[in-house]
């Protein structure tokens, strides 16, 4: 079995889809060991945020000098971007070994593609003796594939309504379904989310004698810069490569975290830390510019509040530009009509596009949302090729936005990175 082979048999799992549930995963992981039962973890999950916060702690842990594992999804361009230790990818040859040896237990027991590919971060982290491991949950937490380890500590990011025909269709039951990551007598973080999520969080936390850390008790918001008790002391966030205020509350979640398991040595590793984040962690798509001239932004908002935080870094200086072009695709389980309320009267010019997934939202069903809000839209069959006419135009004062799911940024990603001959070819500054 070569790497295409491999990764061909890893995504040929997605005909059996989403199973929340941790049945098969816990037998799996039995089949290989138990790897993960070694691992000293660092377990997020969240509505926004969740990736952004696990770059930020693998990113402080690395400067601080310790081996780091980052396991996050889904991936952009290639499927070895999901599993790193200390920012490079899992090789080719591992994965290609560890599916060819799991090849007849995969035939017999079909183990969906997260489950699978789950499992063999926690095997690879477990081999190369990693000293931490930064777990991103999937979908939800309380049943969520990567809910067997036993984290040092557990952190979730924001509570928002998503997934609601899976997690519940208020914020209350979709923070009861986050805070199932959370284990008895460890502690727990909470990012910004309202009330309502937090009682219920906490009611779940203080009945199996977790502790609760709030981010609101420890960060004074100075409008410029974050402010965060970092005992004895306090540490100042002022700005992070990853643009956004919110981004800033991420760093802080990731610090604040790091805090209740290690005393960090110094602000320099942490000022490292944040300032190193994309280099360490290969995160992509957060207000991610692609292209300087003309301007393209990439960005993997995919639900309302992730909307909320993109715009509110572009309307900042979105009259700048002569002509506002938004690009979108999204899942079709999304707040489709109000992620284009929101973008609407921001935007002079919305396409829409679709991206070869079994859960996106088709074309035509977006072209009937738009309809339906009285919004004016044009389809985009072939979004890549609409970026590079855009870009080789030099249209310097207009911009293109590319919003919605990452897989969506990562189809593109992929396409553009290619010429009409398959060789492989750079097109952004």
């Amino acid at each position: 079995m070569d790497y295409n082979s491999a990764i061909k048999k890893l995504f040929s799992l997605h005909q059996f889809g989403i199973k929340l549930g941790l049945d098969n995963i816990s037998k799996l992981c039995e089949f290989i060991g138990n790897p993960q039962k070694e691992l000293k973890a660092f377990h997020i999950a969240g509505s926004n945020g969740k990736g952004s916060t696990a770059s930020f702690l693998a990113s402080i842990l690395m400067e601080e000098g310790y081996k780091v594992g980052l396991y996050t999804s889904p991936h952009f361009v290639k499927f070895n971007e999901r599993i790193r230790i200390d920012g490079k990818e899992i090789d080719d040859d591992y994965i290609v070994n560890f599916v060819s040896e799991l090849n007849s237990y995969i035939d017999q027991n079909s183990p969906t593609f997260f489950e699978l590919t789950t499992a063999m971060a926690f095997k690879y982290f477990y081999e190369n003796k990693v000293d931490f491991a930064v777990i991103e949950t999937g979908l939800g937490g309380r049943l969520d594939a990567t809910n067997i380890i036993e984290p040092l500590i557990s952190i979730i990011t924001t509570i928002s309504l998503e997934h609601t025909n899976v997690l519940g269709d208020t914020i209350q039951k979709i923070a009861r379904e986050k805070a199932g990551i959370i284990k008895k007598g460890k502690p727990v973080v909470l990012g910004i989310m309202p009330p309502e999520a937090i009682d219920s969080i906490k009611e779940i936390a203080e009945k199996i004698g977790s502790r609760v850390l709030l981010l609101k008790e420890i960060v004074d918001d100075k409008g410029e810069y974050l402010r965060i008790k970092n005992n004895p002391n306090y540490y100042n966030i002022y700005q992070t490569p990853l643009k956004g205020k919110f981004q800033l509350f991420n760093a802080a979640l990731a610090i604040a975290a790091i805090n209740q398991i290690l005393i960090l040595s110094n602000g320099i590793n942490i000022d490292r830390g944040i300032r190193n984040v994309v280099r360490n962690s290969g995160i992509q798509g957060r207000y991610e510019i692609y292209n300087n001239n003309p301007l393209v932004i990439f960005d993997s908002a995919h639900n309302p509040e992730g909307v909320k935080s993109f715009l509110g870094e572009f309307i900042k200086d979105k009259k700048k530009y002569t002509k506002r072009i938004l690009l979108f695709g999204v899942m079709r389980d999304k707040n489709i009509p109000e992620m284009l309320f929101l973008l609407r009267e921001h935007f002079d010019e919305i396409l829409i596009t679709s991206v070869n997934y079994e859960r996106a939202a088709s074309i035509e069903m977006l072209q009937d949302i738009t309809k339906q809000l009285k919004i004016n839209s044009i389809m985009v069959k072939e979004p890549e090729e609409y970026i590079k006419k855009f870009i080789s135009s030099n249209k310097g004062n207009e911009v293109l936005v590319v919003l919605g799911s990452m897989y969506l940024l990562g189809q593109v990603k992929k396409m553009l990175a290619k010429n009409f001959n398959g060789v492989e070819k750079i097109l952004w500054n």
